[in-house]
């Protein structure tokens, strides 16, 4: 009978545990970043200056985490046309959007990611080193619908 409790308890015990840490990487540390704060600001990295540069950006819609740099995601719409982008701003080779949580629907990376290999969206540096090892950067369709997000550069490796 004492060893049917324990062996109870022991995996009562996971279930919790393994409840909590789902939890807590899906929902737990996100937290929505409003359109007023300065991480909703959307720059991109002048061709010319080599200085990220503040573009129009509607309707944003943004999440980060303390936990990870590379956590933050955002949506938003700019009315600039893509082929003006691409004569300004310096493209970002590589891009690769990183997956966020599955409630966050705006954001979709495999969606993203595909377009960027096929040509229908075209990458940007926002911001190189926005964290150690870290660059900001957005995809931008024809549309202007874009999408922002952070992945590590060639500094994340040393």
């Amino acid at each position: 009978m004492n060893g049917k409790i324990v062996g109870g308890a022991i995996v009562f015990s996971a279930v919790v545990a393994g409840v909590a840490v789902y939890y807590l990487q899906v929902y737990g540390f996100y937290e929505p970043v409003p359109a007023s704060a300065p991480a909703a600001e959307i720059r991109l990295t002048s061709a010319v200056t080599g200085q990220p540069e503040p573009i129009l950006a509607e309707g944003f819609e943004g999440i980060d985490a303390d936990s990870s740099p590379l956590r933050f995601r955002g949506c938003f719409s700019t009315p600039l046309s893509l082929a003006m982008l691409s004569e300004t701003f310096t493209v970002y080779d590589g891009a690769t959007p990183l997956h966020g949580p599955n409630w966050f629907s705006c954001f979709d990376a495999a969606r993203i990611g595909a377009d960027l290999e096929t040509g229908a969206a075209v990458a940007f540096l926002s911001e190189h080193e926005i964290r150690p090892g870290v660059d900001r950067v957005v995809a931008v369709y024809p549309d202007g619908r874009a999408f922002v997000w952070h992945q590590l550069n060639e500094n994340a490796e040393k």
